[in-house]
């Protein structure tokens, strides 16, 4: 709760191998929405300290509890007007007491042959910086794509995919909608002249009636019907599949793949058509396809 209620940024402070794990508790806290950075104890005491400032929360590392660079900036840090929190491996040690709050991530042993080199006792106290990340996570309600907006590049910022479909539709003069009472020929002009293999359907009033894609227009001809007589509305399929503005590629993507179509129309929640996103749109974008690829 101190972490989470900080109004200003987690400084995470940590010498030799807990150093490491300072810098790695961090580095997960600020990819997952608490912004938070690294602090050397020993350029703190000279001088780096000015980084701190009242509002912050210093968690201190430090698998003895002992740590003299630690111990040294504490008076400091609390002068700042900055809360110290712990994460020891030896409860009852300086450091634990100077804290508001200690957490304790002892181990009995550890797994060195001469359970001397840091092994057992940096994995708890990495696992209990994760936890401490993951919980914030919770209590923030950090989606996914507020990952993705921390990582725009690489490939879990292009799977989670920023992109949305708002950033790929077709719209105004490009998007294919014919009326409902639409001749054959004006349907066939519509699809023609758009090139999305679909135009929308709407009624009078503007709202979302069916889709005629290039292949119902194929069914029509096989079935030898009267197309003179034939309106937009007799041809169309009354139940198309769409999505709403904000869909995210991934998932305009699947249920694309799902009902083995290659466009779908964008409709506000009145039905009224916003646009149409197409198939090969979404793959010719850059994000989505080294997802894709990888």
């Amino acid at each position: 709760r101190i972490l989470h209620g900080c109004t200003g940024r987690v400084i995470v402070a940590g010498m030799g191998k807990s150093g490491h794990v300072a810098d790695k508790i961090a580095s997960t806290l600020s990819s997952t929405g608490t912004p938070a950075f690294f602090l050397h104890p020993g350029e703190a005491a000279h001088g780096d300290l000015g980084m701190v400032i009242s509002g912050d929360v210093v968690l201190a590392v430090s698998n003895s509890g002992r740590t003299r660079e630690l111990l040294d900036i504490v008076p400091n840090i609390k002068k700042l007007g900055a809360r110290l929190v712990a994460l020891v491996g030896t409860p009852d040690s300086p450091l634990a007491r100077e804290a508001e709050v200690a957490l304790d991530a002892s181990v009995e042993r550890e797994a060195c042959p001469l359970n001397l080199a840091p092994t057992s006792s940096t994995t708890a106290a990495l696992a209990l910086g994760d936890a401490l990340a993951v919980a914030l996570m919770e209590l923030r309600q950090f989606k996914a794509d507020d990952f993705a907006r921390f990582h725009p590049g690489g490939l879990l910022g292009d799977r989670l995919l920023l992109l949305t479909v708002d950033e790929v539709l077709i719209t105004g003069a490009r998007f294919p909608c014919v009326g409902v009472g639409a001749d054959f020929a004006k349907v066939v002009g519509e699809l023609a002249d758009k090139r999305q293999g679909v135009t929308a359907v709407v009624t009078a009033e503007g709202r979302l009636a069916g889709v005629i894609s290039n292949g119902d227009v194929l069914r029509v001809l096989a079935q030898k019907r009267d197309t003179a007589r034939l309106s937009a509305e007799a041809m169309m399929n009354r139940d198309p599949k769409t999505i709403p503005p904000g869909t995210s590629a991934e998932n305009a993507v699947a249920v694309m793949e799902t009902h083995n179509i290659t466009a779908l129309v964008v409709v506000d929640g009145e039905r009224r058509p916003l646009g149409l996103v197409h198939l090969h749109d979404l793959l010719g974008r850059k994000t989505f396809w080294q997802q894709s690829e990888g």
